[in-house]
Parts: structure tokens; C-alpha cells; sequence
């Protein structure tokens, strides 16, 4: 079977903090990272379980691989383009606010049949 990819890009979310979801999940079962990202209380958590729904949906519908199968192989955030923005402070000076982005992807594979 050919892994099982969804990407989600332009996530209003730093990559710093969407790592810290990530690790979480990485090379654990699919079952069990659906259930662990539901409680999980980052605000970061919410578009990664969304996305970990997709996949599952994308492997189940379109290989015919069931969910009790897949695993995470790989889950990586990157760094998407980041919004300058300007808060203006004392003395005519302006304070520079960077709105940062990221890209998520993750790619299930199917658990080998010897586990």
C-alpha cells in the first residue's frame, strides 16, 4: 500500500507550537490519536485532529485500509509566510507583531501484518 498523505496549509498557528501537538502523535496508532488530540487543550490541537480525521477518511475511503490499521509515519509542521503587522507604542515609535503561519503534514501508513 502507498502511504496515505493530507496537508494543511496556511495554518493560523506558529510551527513552534503545532510541534509540540506533533510529538505527540508521532508513530502512534491513528485510534489512538484521534482519542489523545481530542483532550488535548493547545489551541493547535483542534486543526491537527481535523486534519488526522481527513487522512483516516482519505485511507479508509479511497485504499479501503481500516482505521484500527494505520499508523502515523510522519507528521511535520513547516514555517508558512509570516504577516508583519506594526502596534504603535510611546513616544512615535511603532512595536512590530509577527503573525505567524505554518504548513501541517501527515502520512499514514499501514501497520505491517507480523504486529
Amino acid at each position: 500500500m502507498t502511504d496515505v498523505r493530507a496537508h494543511l496549509s496556511y495554518l493560523s498557528v506558529s510551527a513552534q507550537k503545532v510541534r509540540l501537538v506533533a510529538d505527540l502523535v508521532r508513530g502512534k496508532e491513528a485510534n489512538w490519536a484521534l482519542e489523545t488530540l481530542r483532550f488535548v487543550p493547545t489551541h493547535a490541537a483542534e486543526p491537527v485532529l481535523k486534519l488526522l480525521k481527513s487522512a483516516v477518511a482519505n485511507a479508509e475511503e479511497n485504499f479501503g485500509v481500516s482505521r484500527d490499521d494505520l499508523i502515523i509515519a510522519t507528521i511535520y509542521a513547516d514555517e508558512a509566510p509570516t504577516r508583519k503587522w506594526r502596534r504603535f507604542g510611546a513616544r512615535g515609535r511603532f512595536k512590530p507583531v509577527l503573525r505567524r503561519s505554518s504548513h501541517v503534514t501527515i502520512v499514514l501508513s499501514e501497520r505491517e501484518a507480523g504486529k
